[in-house]
């Protein structure tokens, strides 16, 4: 396995950037995950990597070694693609075999790669079927399996679940997991799904409008989030934002005043516009008033989940979205007390987009 090193990576179509001089580094043996929504260049970028798109600027090393003017089969890669890309004639077994075929790898080589691989991703029994006779999820074991043959420095996976359906996607994702596990392989790994990217990633690089907005550990990405795009890309419901102005050392949000952290507010001092943000978890009920700061808010929606419930409060003039126990109910228009850990409020430059 090795390290996968990008300086100042950028990508024109014509005189349009696409992807804006990106400088990554992802370790040896790292899971990295880029994440984005559709269009960020996140695609593009790992093609770039496996040397399916040209690079317009920058450099690319694997294990060192600049790839830039490398074709794929040159720089010791292997990728698993959304839509498998399986012969459909051959069987799983000479799937994952045809890559090391052309490679005029010896025969009990052959053999001994893939029954490795087969029983690691335990479809090993099936090794004489083909690609019809199988479920979207035994296909895409099969694609990863071909990669593993390989035995490359890098695994390239783009968006490898998106074609399976939930049940299919939160299986393999266990699985590719444990696969990581097991290889201590060098994975980069591209999902527009942030469940993915949040379970999966030792690393997320996440990715707006071919920009990094932050790449660090998915407790940083999460409860540190180091820009606007970031708190309103992550989680599920994503972070609460809303509009506030700065009163000494309190948030208002129109005629509701939240006390902030010395520190916080120290640093938001000067910034002419501000957002406030909060995660919906940090917002609690009465029942659960460990937090120290109490606010008078009304209930304006409740979406029942079984094993919660999600409350949208109206808190000044701001809506937030909370996650209360699955037991509660109230009435629309009901009045409530919400509790928030001062310690939890994030501030950032609504001009800039970054935190303060």
């Amino acid at each position: 396995m090795a390290e996968v090193a990008l300086r100042g990576v950028a990508k024109r179509y014509g005189k349009v950037e696409v992807i804006h001089g990106i400088d990554l580094d992802i370790r040896h043996g790292e899971f990295t995950v880029f994440v984005g929504p559709s269009g960020c260049g996140k695609s593009t970028l790992l093609r770039m990597v496996a040397g399916l798109e040209p690079i317009s600027d920058g450099e690319v090393r694997i294990g060192g070694r600049r790839v830039n003017e490398l074709p794929p089969r040159q720089r010791d890669i292997a990728m698993v693609f959304q839509d498998y890309a399986l012969y459909p004639h051959k069987t799983l077994f000479e799937n994952m075999a045809f890559g090391l075929r052309l490679r005029k790898t010896a025969e009990d080589e052959i053999q001994r790669r893939v029954m490795n691989a087969a029983r690691l991703l335990r479809i090993d029994h099936m090794l004489d079927r083909r690609p019809a006779a199988l479920s979207g999820g035994q296909r895409q074991r099969v694609a990863i399996g071909r990669a593993i043959v390989r035995e490359p420095q890098v695994f390239l996976f783009d968006e490898p679940l998106s074609n399976l359906d939930a049940q299919l996607r939160n299986e393999m994702r266990s699985e590719i997991k444990r696969l990581h596990q097991r290889l201590g392989a060098t994975i980069i790994y591209v999902t527009h799904d942030q469940v993915e990217a949040m379970t999966l990633a030792d690393r997320i690089a996440v990715l707006s409008a071919g920009r990094l907005m932050q790449y660090d550990t998915p407790d940083a990405i999460y409860n540190r989030p180091a820009a606007l795009f970031v708190a309103g890309f992550t989680g599920a419901p994503p972070m609460n934002l809303a509009d506030c102005t700065l009163a000494g050392d309190q948030a208002d949000l129109g005629g509701l005043a939240l006390p902030l952290p010395a520190a916080l507010a120290g640093r938001a001092s000067g910034t002419p516009a501000l957002k406030l943000g909060v995660r919906p978890e940090n917002l609690l009920p009465a029942a659960a008033a460990a937090a120290t700061l109490r606010l008078a808010g009304q209930v304006s929606l409740l979406e029942p989940l079984g094993s919660e419930t999600l409350v949208t409060l109206r808190l000044g003039r701001a809506e937030m979205v909370a996650r209360w126990p699955a037991a509660f109910r109230a009435a629309p228009g009901t009045a409530v007390d919400v509790f928030v850990d001062p310690q939890h409020l994030h501030l950032f430059d609504a001009a800039s987009g970054a935190a303060v």
